[in-house]
């Protein structure tokens, strides 16, 4: 079946199940789900239950879709994700974010838990995305592009809105934090990288790796979704001083930086003009 068309049940289902004008999209990733907790939930939808919609195989990540009210906007927030290492082409992987914007969201923001290549950083510190390294060896605008969706040739010079970034940072600061900014790299996983490859990371200019999200980002642009990406550190990646990766601690270290994700959220949806 054309992508379209599956997107079209994908969109048609969730509009019959009372989804109506998402304002804005969230991506929740590894460890950060407490957040659907603040949003006053209308409908929670299965992903297995929506056609055509990728399941997440993750034990971490839940599998729902919830639509409902945060800071007087409507939210449509994805409580776990899929990823490339599942199997699941590049393609599939964005195929929530482009379901959600032909549902009529205005902003889509994403959260991942990654790896700290920047040395300076903290477990459990929040990063905001301010441009990205895509190491990935698919891409979800190969094959036939989807017109109704975006242009062939879609622009990436400023991958993350600039607006909703400034606001996020002036949000972080109303509550004493410092949102710093920093170079996510995508890599395929679900391993984690050897020595020689943090250090090839850094020298390529990457502050944080991770295994989502640039597919995500990749989708909005095509589609001229304004998008933001907040990165939690949750393993810091010296490789001079490598500490055998536990995924338990990367959980908590996730943990973490959810509780400051929890307090800047809210604060930010409720200021943001859509």
């Amino acid at each position: 079946m054309e992508e379209y068309k599956k997107l079209q049940q994908a969109v048609e289902y969730l509009k019959n199940q009372g989804v109506n004008a998402p304002d804005i999209g969230i991506v929740l990733g590894t460890g950060l789900g407490k957040l659907t907790e603040l949003i006053e939930i209308e409908k929670s939808i299965n992903y297995s239950d929506i056609p055509n919609f990728p399941l997440s195989t993750v034990e971490f990540h839940s599998g729902k879709l919830h639509y409902g009210e945060l800071g007087g906007k409507k939210i449509l927030a994805m409580q776990g994700r899929c990823h490339m290492y599942e199997g699941y082409s590049a393609n599939e992987v964005v195929f929530p974010i482009r379901a959600m914007k032909m549902l009529g969201i205005k902003l889509i923001m994403l959260t991942n838990a990654a790896g700290g290549i920047n040395l300076s950083y903290e477990k459990g510190q929040l990063i905001l995305l301010d441009d990205h390294i895509d190491l990935l060896p698919d891409n979800p605008l190969l094959g036939k592009n989807i017109d109704q969706l975006g242009d062939r040739f879609p622009d990436m010079s400023t991958p993350y809105d600039k607006v909703a970034n400034a606001l996020l940072t002036d949000c972080a600061k109303g509550l004493q934090y410092n949102l710093e900014k920093g170079i996510y790299a995508s890599v395929t996983g679900p391993n984690l990288e050897t020595r020689a490859e943090y250090r090839f990371l850094k020298t390529i200019g990457a502050d944080l790796v991770g295994m989502s999200t640039v597919p995500e980002v990749i989708a909005a642009n095509h589609m001229k979704l304004p998008c933001v990406a907040i990165s939690i550190v949750t393993d810091l990646c010296d490789p001079d001083n490598l500490e055998v990766a536990n995924i338990e601690d990367i959980i908590a270290n996730a943990g973490i930086g959810e509780q400051t994700l929890l307090k800047i959220v809210p604060r930010f949806i409720e200021k943001l003009k859509v």
